[in-house]
C-alpha cells in the first residue's frame, strides 16, 4: 500500500521582504526535504534568505462564513483605529 507524502506549506522571506510570504505548497516525506524542495522549487533565481515549512495538517483558519462574529468585536473599539487618535500638526507625515 502506497501512502501519499504529507502536504506542507511554503513560506519564503525575499532579500528585500522584512516578512514570510506564503509562496505555494508541495508534498514531501519530512521537514528537511520540504526545505530542500520548496528551495529547489521556489527560489530559482536565489531571490530568498530564509523558508519556513509548515505540514497543511498544523494550520488551523477561520473561514470567511465566521467573519461576522470574528471581526465584529472590533469594531466597537474605535481607540484601536488610528482615526481615533488626533496628531498634532508638528508631526507632519508619519
Amino acid at each position: 500500500m502506497s501512502k501519499e507524502w504529507p502536504l506542507w506549506e511554503i513560506f519564503i522571506r525575499s532579500q528585500h521582504g522584512l516578512s514570510h510570504k506564503h509562496v505555494g505548497s508541495l508534498h514531501a516525506p519530512d521537514a528537511e526535504m520540504a526545505i530542500n524542495n520548496a528551495r529547489d522549487v521556489y527560489t530559482r533565481r536565489n531571490e530568498g534568505v530564509s523558508i519556513w515549512v509548515v505540514p497543511s495538517e498544523d494550520i488551523v483558519a477561520s473561514t470567511p462564513t465566521e467573519r461576522g462574529e470574528l471581526f465584529e468585536p472590533s469594531n466597537s473599539k474605535v481607540y484601536r483605529h488610528p482615526t481615533f487618535f488626533v496628531i498634532p500638526d508638528e508631526v507632519g507625515n508619519l
